[in-house]
């Protein structure tokens, strides 16, 4: 009895060691999607008893079909140890972790979770599918996935295939803790290309990673996009030119508007604008704006038009000392940009080009007008030229006019030309044993004034007048200077008084009246004065008697009618205080002032020309006559000639001086 017990259990032992129950495959953790079919494996070898599922521990049952679960059930070759656990269709309350048991054999396969997946659905874009926005103003678009998609979806922004950036990602919970909705927002700019543009948003998880998209239209609202041309772009002066202003806009256009420079078109409405060009185009651009309900755009543009030279800077007179640097500046405007060339006065020799000229150390040789000059342009317009003086500050330049031979003791008168920048502070005339500046000194009078204007190209230039009322034996032998000093020097020259031989007349009879003459030295004797009473005027006899000056300066009257008429000789001069007979000549009082003014030296007849002023006097002001009392009669010199300049003085190109052919006058009664 022993024996057989004995061996049942050593057989019984063999077995165990040898063939006993076990795992051929177990099943693994799983992923399934939502409403898909669920396989979780299990085999088992040399075991032939019973096999059961759990869930989450709880026992499904033996039965191969799973009485009481629907959708579970075992498959397989049970045979061959095949107890496979299928789910169809997977639900979320299927999510839990499995065991696969044999139950007599004591064995348990390891847990295998079931993940269920949901899928997102496919999300929604609020405002969609078209989605109003307005150019130009920044907007949040806002992408919303709801239900229980496991796992929580990833929103992404496409345009055209391509990924948007700057996405603000959001997610809500629900009370119990699990995921609600999602949101994603993109945050963008529109602009008029934005229109009509498709944006898609795109729901994408491990359940689903092709995703699902929502696609919306952008319509903009955009202010006019303005684009503005010319026609022709580069235009001449004086050509016809066309604007054209296109704009694309939505809402459309509801109207336009031009300025130049910015001052408003008067009359310019409509998308077009003709003009005629000109300079003011190049610097003062032409805009369009156009206009709707959403808002204004503006473009300008700025016509090339090309014109001649116009002069901006002129040249401005300049004053500097000998030996200094001087330079001179202008400014021409023109397009293209004008040549500017530099040239002195009179002369075609190009010294500079360029807006400005600069002069080295200049010296007396360098004063003189320049002139800044720029030829016109392609359209033959503009151009010109622009003069500017340099005047060479230097110590006077002094030199001697001709003067006309006079008689002894008849009145003589000595000329000086002075040159002087800055201007002389006395002219003076010297001679052996004295010197005047001005006014009088006994038997002499000097005078100085302005040379004319327009005969000064070198500078200011002063004309000063030695005047020797009845001439003595050692004028003619002694030299006079003329002088001037200023604060850069002092220059002189000499003057020489000529004798001149004596003269004397026909005998022929030429009686002139002289009409209106109403002063009271009349040259009829007492006893005709008294005869008539109508002022016919005196009666001059130029050419009847025998009126002979001999050496001795003396006038010698002889009558032909042998004492029947009273003949008398009348002296040409003015009395400057050493009594009747050794006066200066000098004009009657100038008609320039009124009655009873004071009497000037009137240089017009001897100079053919309006003198700019009266006499000129350094530092004192205007010179008038010390002696207001004037001759007899005047008659006006018929003919005037250019002055000659003393001998071995170099030509004067700057005036000419006409120097008075006087006849000697005698009254004839």
């Amino acid at each position: 009895m022993l024996v057989p017990t004995l061996l049942v259990l050593l057989f019984c032992l063999r077995g165990h060691a040898g063939l006993s129950p076990h795992f051929l495959q177990q099943p693994d953790d799983l992923v399934a999607l939502l409403g898909d079919e669920a396989r979780l494996p299990c085999a088992l070898g040399e075991y032939w008893g019973l096999v059961q599922w759990t869930k989450d521990g709880l026992a499904l049952g033996g039965e191969r079909d799973l009485p009481g679960w629907s959708r579970y059930w075992i498959s397989g070759n049970a045979a061959s140890g095949q107890h496979d656990l299928y789910i169809r269709p997977v639900e979320l309350e299927d999510q839990a972790s499995y065991e696969c048991q044999a139950t007599q054999a004591g064995l348990r396969s390891r847990p295998a979770q079931l993940l269920v997946l949901v899928p997102p659905e496919a999300p929604q874009v609020l405002g969609g599918p078209f989605v109003s926005l307005v150019a130009g103003v920044p907007v949040n678009l806002t992408c919303r996935s709801r239900g229980d998609a496991r796992p929580t979806p990833e929103l992404l922004w496409f345009r055209d295939g391509i990924r948007l950036d700057g996405t603000t990602f959001h997610q809500t919970l629900l009370k119990e803790g699990t995921p609600g909705s999602v949101e994603s927002i993109l945050s963008l700019t529109p602009s008029s290309h934005d229109d009509g543009a498709t944006l898609v948003c795109r729901a994408r998880s491990q359940a689903l990673p092709s995703g699902k998209d929502t696609a919306i239209t952008l319509s903009l609202q955009y202010p006019p996009v303005v684009t503005l041309s010319a026609e022709p772009q580069t235009a001449l002066e004086g050509e016809k030119v066309t604007f054209l202003c296109q704009a694309t806009a939505q809402p459309p256009v509801t109207g336009y508007r031009w300025a130049k420079g910015g001052s408003p078109v008067l009359g310019a409405r409509g998308p077009m604008l003709e003009v005629v060009a000109d300079s003011s185009f190049l610097t003062e651009p032409v805009s369009c704006e156009v206009s709707n309900a959403v808002g204004s755009a503006n473009r300008s543009t700025a016509l090339d038009v090309q014109f001649g030279p116009i002069l901006q800077a002129r040249p401005e007179p300049m004053s500097v000392d000998v030996g200094e640097d001087a330079s001179f500046s202008c400014a021409w405007r023109g397009n293209p940009l004008p040549r500017v060339t530099w040239t002195r006065s009179g002369d075609a020799q190009v010294l500079s080009s360029g807006p400005t000229l600069r002069l080295p150390s200049v010296g007396p040789e360098d004063a003189g007008d320049y002139v800044c000059r720029a030829e016109p342009g392609l359209s033959g317009l503009g151009g010109g030229a622009a003069e500017a003086r340099l005047t060479v500050n230097a110590p006077p330049i002094v030199t001697a006019l001709h003067s006309a031979p006079a008689f002894l003791r008849g009145p003589a008168r000595l000329q000086c030309l002075v040159f002087a920048s800055p201007a002389p502070d006395a002219v003076v005339w010297s001679w052996d044993g004295g010197f005047l500046a001005a006014g009088s000194q006994g038997r002499f009078l000097v005078e100085t004034f302005p040379a004319p204007e327009g005969r000064q190209e070198q500078g200011p230039a002063l004309i000063s007048v030695l005047h020797i009322s009845g001439t003595q034996e050692s004028d003619f032998s002694r030299g006079f200077n003329c002088s001037a000093r200023n604060r850069l020097g002092e220059g002189g020259t000499q003057v020489s008084l000529a004798r001149r031989a004596s003269a004397s007349f026909s005998k022929q009879k030429n009686l002139v009246r002289i009409p209106g003459s109403r002063d009271g030295s009349s040259s009829r004797g007492p006893e005709e004065e008294t005869g008539s009473g109508e002022d016919r005027g005196p009666i001059v006899h130029t050419d009847h008697s025998d009126l002979v000056l001999d050496e001795e300066g003396a006038l010698e009257t002889k009558d032909p009618t042998n004492g029947y008429y009273k003949v008398r000789g009348v002296s040409v001069s003015l009395s400057l205080g050493e009594g009747p007979g050794g006066g200066l000549f000098l004009p009657p009082p100038s008609p320039l002032g009124p009655p009873g003014t004071p009497t000037f030296y009137d240089f017009n007849p001897h100079l053919g020309m309006v003198p700019p002023c009266r006499l000129y006097r350094a530092r004192a002001g205007y010179l008038t006559t010390p002696h207001p009392r004037a001759f007899t009669s005047y008659s006006k010199p018929t003919s005037t000639g250019p002055p000659d300049l003393a001998p071995r003085t170099p030509p004067f190109p700057y005036a000419a001086f006409p120097i008075p052919s006087h006849p000697r006058l005698q009254t004839h009664v």
